[in-house]
């Protein structure tokens, strides 16, 4: 049986702000966009290849607690980019929140070049140039 990575579902207080930042600055889609969804303000689908979020708001009236690298679960996920040093430029233009290590955005581990941002709702978003491990 085939498997693969559908998707995975990420909450937020600030919809349209994480919205644009995953439109704009990381290049998904809109698949659905579904208004006043089982008592959420929003619930919409964002593709980029075969890979999709769920981007969802809380319940009516419920504020979301903030996020913590240093709690258990997914601490982040990657995103592969043809050239890095491209996408920093770009994301830089936009005022991206870049994750500095050493005090460097871009930086160096086994097998390629790697760099980290921080989306609108605290999910860390890693992007890469190696489709290795």
């Amino acid at each position: 049986m085939k498997k693969y990575v559908h998707h995975i579902c990420i909450q937020t207080n600030t919809y349209l702000e994480t919205l644009k930042f995953y439109t704009e600055a990381l290049g998904f889609e809109i698949v659905q966009e579904s208004p006043d969804f089982h008592g959420r303000e929003f619930n919409s689908w964002l593709k980029l290849d075969h890979f999709y979020i769920e981007l969802q708001t809380g319940k009516k009236n419920e504020v979301l607690a903030d996020n913590s690298p240093n709690s258990q679960g997914i601490v982040h996920f990657c995103i592969w980019v043809e050239n890095l040093d491209q996408e920093v430029k770009r994301l830089k233009a936009m005022n991206a929140n870049f994750i500095c290590k050493n005090g460097e955005i871009i930086y160096r581990v086994e097998n390629g070049s790697l760099c980290k941002i921080k989306a609108p709702e605290g999910t860390i978003v890693e992007l890469r140039d190696n489709r290795g491990i």
